[in-house]
């Protein structure tokens, strides 16, 4: 389909599945999962969603390891995960959506103290989380945590999912190895640009070649990290160039931030520290605030704020992309089309609107009641959830 004909609500190839349009329910932890298992209120969450007219809905996430999550509560991909997960994907199968499954490794990002397991990084790290230094994967370590992707995208298989979604970005695990700063291993893992992406590269191979053409395989992409010596956009572009050139992916989301040093980067809109603050415990209640204006930056919100860098992504490469980032209307959605992007990924706004994809379907004209306030921000761990919202799906218990 050319970039003139193509229509957000027409149905879409995403490699090997049909999606009935091409708008995405982007991935935000749902915080319904207290006991790392899949609940009827994480169900209820996502057909609710896919009854709402989105294509496919990603489920958030999904670690490959128990010390890959970012709270002990999170699911990791293992056989007891897989009844509920084929649960939750016959519901949004019968609702008509496709089932997509955020899998990855947070990495630096990992709380170690609530997994209760170390927390990785590619250098010597200390973890404000888990409030020790982080452990460093030796090669034979870091091959471990490509076979547990691989390992994790069959179980996704095996539990219904039309779809993978790889985490390559904000920090986690992956998107360190790329990160300069992070970085600073001397072995073939670290030091050149080529080095660092080897992880990434090597990962979707694992990933492609468990599912093969089974599945559709995307990856969620940093195309810059936001803080100072971090990727950069030229470096990405790189990266995003050879993973094309692999032919492992089937399409990219754009993202950018770091939930380490710069969350704000990938949200915009109004910095909720006090709010954010108040979920964490003592001492890093005490840090938010001294620290808060420094890590939860103010970036002010407009439509498809992530547009200017994803046009020089949608320029260099031919493969299909998806843009993320302030996505609200029909309007919007038309732009991303006709500058040429395959999808378009909503996730704040159908917090508060569950059905808004079907009434934009509807009439064209449709607002969003999304105020961008980001007081969802800090609920992702009670459920997360729009606080204005008079009727959400309830949180786990």
């Amino acid at each position: 389909m050319t970039e003139q004909n193509r229509e957000v609500f027409a149905p879409a190839r995403l490699g090997p599945i049909t999606l009935r349009n091409r708008v995405i329910k982007a991935a935000t932890f749902e915080g319904r999962t207290p006991r790392a298992l899949v609940t009827d209120e994480l169900i209820a969450f996502h057909r609710e969603m896919a009854a709402g007219g989105v294509a496919m809905t990603t489920v958030a996430y999904c670690a490959v390891a128990p010390g890959g999550r970012t709270d002990r509560h999170q699911i990791w991909m293992r056989p007891e995960a897989v009844a509920g997960l084929r649960r939750l994907t016959d519901a949004v199968h019968a609702a008509g959506a496709a089932a997509n499954a955020q899998i990855g490794h947070a990495g630096p990002v990992a709380n170690a103290a609530s997994n209760r397991a170390p927390a990785l990084a590619p250098s010597r790290l200390f973890s404000p989380l888990g409030m020790r230094p982080m452990h460093v994967p030796d090669e034979a370590a870091v091959a471990e945590v490509i076979t547990q992707h691989a390992d994790a995208a069959r179980l996704a298989e095996q539990a219904g999912f039309d779809a993978v979604e790889i985490h390559f970005g904000h920090s986690y695990l992956v998107s360190s190895f790329l990160s300069p700063l992070l970085n600073r291993r001397k072995d073939r893992y670290g030091g050149s640009l080529a080095n660092r992406a080897r992880l990434a590269r090597e990962i979707a191979r694992a990933v492609r070649d468990a599912v093969g053409d089974r599945l559709a395989v995307t990856a969620k992409l940093n195309m810059e990290d936001g803080f100072r010596g971090g990727l950069t956009v030229p470096e990405s572009l790189r990266v995003a160039a050879w993973l094309e050139a692999d032919g492992t992916l089937d399409a990219l989301e754009l993202t950018a931030g770091s939930s380490l040093l710069n969350p704000m980067l990938y949200f915009h809109g109004d910095a909720p520290r006090r709010e954010f603050a108040k979920t964490l415990p003592v001492p890093a209640r005490w840090g938010m605030r001294a620290v808060g204006r420094f890590f939860l930056r103010e970036y002010p919100y407009h439509e498809a704020y992530l547009l200017d860098r994803a046009r020089q992504f949608r320029r260099e490469l031919s493969m299909p992309l998806i843009l993320l980032g302030g996505i609200t209307n029909r309007d919007t959605m038309n732009r991303a089309m006709a500058e040429g992007f395959d999808f378009v990924a909503m996730g704040r706004a159908l917090l508060r609107e569950p059905d808004l994809v079907n009434r934009i379907q509807a009439d064209a004209a449709t607002p969003s009641a999304c105020v961008h306030c980001n007081l969802c921000m800090p609920t992702i761990y009670t459920g997360t959830r729009c606080v204005y919202r008079l009727d959400p799906v309830a949180p786990g218990s």
